[in-house]
Order: structure tokens, then C-alpha cells, then sequence
């Protein structure tokens, strides 16, 4: 059994005033000590939330401002090639117009030509028939010397030939 004496009463004695001395040195500066990094601990801890919070706001906002970018340098793209097809068929229109113009032209210019050759070819063939007319009737002539003069002139004609109209 347990004896009363004095030593157990000076070791209880002993053993509460060492807890009491290890309460107020020891373990309430530990606790303090805990309880100032827990506090520590759980406001980095928030702290980081708060940044990680901010960090994917600012992510958002920078992808949000990426694809507005994104779409007007789309949209600038394609208002580029927009106006460059209209003006890619404004230029083969203006260059069709310029082609169907210089087409009349031309046209124009050799049906002139045409009307000049045929001009100057009845001339010359009025010429030559006024010509060999006035050999026929100038001379008294005969049936062979007849058939000689209009083959003569025949052959003057066929050697005067302008463009595309033979006699």
C-alpha cells in the first residue's frame, strides 16, 4: 500500500510546483508560440486563397481581353478581304469596261477602214471601166479585139484587188 510520509508529500509537492513552473515558462510560451504560427499559418494560408482569388480573376480578364482581340483581329481580317474582293471586282470591271470599249473601237475603226477600201476599190473600178469604155468606144473595134480589151481590163482589175473584194 501507499505510506504517508514526507518524502511523497515533498515529491507531490516537488512534482506541482515543477508543473506549475513548466505551465508558466514552458507550455504557455509553446502554446503561444503554436497558436502564433497556427495564426500565421491559416493568414498565408488566406492570404494565398485571396492571390490564387486575384491570379484567376486577372487570368480570366487577360483570356477575356485575348479572344476580343482575337475577334476584332478577325473581324479586321476579314473586312480586309472584303474590300479587297470588291476591289478585285471593281478592277475586272473597270478592266472589262476598258476591253469592251477598246473592242468598239477597233470595230469601228476597221469598219472605216472597210468603208475606205470599198470607196477606193468602186472608184478605181469606175476608173477603169470609164477606161476601158472609152478604149471600146474610141477604137472600131472587132469581136477579138473586143474580148482583148475587157480581158486586159479584167486582168488590171484582178491585179488591183484592195482587201477582201476581188472584181
Amino acid at each position: 500500500m501507499i505510506e504517508l510520509n514526507a518524502t511523497l508529500l515533498a515529491q507531490v509537492l516537488n512534482f506541482l510546483i515543477l508543473a506549475g513552473l513548466l505551465r508558466a515558462f514552458a507550455y504557455k510560451p509553446v502554446v503561444r508560440m503554436l497558436k502564433k504560427r497556427q495564426d500565421t499559418i491559416a493568414a498565408n494560408i488566406n492570404r494565398a486563397d485571396a492571390d490564387a482569388a486575384a491570379a484567376q480573376a486577372t487570368l480570366k480578364e487577360y483570356q477575356d481581353k485575348l479572344n476580343s482581340a482575337r475577334e476584332q483581329a478577325q473581324q479586321i481580317v476579314d473586312e480586309a478581304s472584303r474590300r479587297a474582293a470588291e476591289e478585285r471586282a471593281r478592277k475586272l470591271k473597270e478592266t472589262q469596261t476598258e476591253i469592251d470599249r477598246m473592242k468598239k473601237a477597233a470595230k469601228a475603226e476597221i469598219e472605216r477602214d472597210h468603208e475606205r477600201a470599198e470607196e477606193q476599190l468602186r472608184k478605181e473600178v469606175v476608173e477603169l471601166s470609164i477606161a476601158a469604155a472609152s478604149k471600146i468606144i474610141s477604137k472600131n473595134i472587132k469581136t477579138e479585139d473586143n474580148e482583148r480589151l475587157v480581158g486586159d481590163f479584167l486582168s488590171r482589175v484582178d491585179k488591183k484587188k484592195i482587201g477582201d473584194f476581188s472584181c
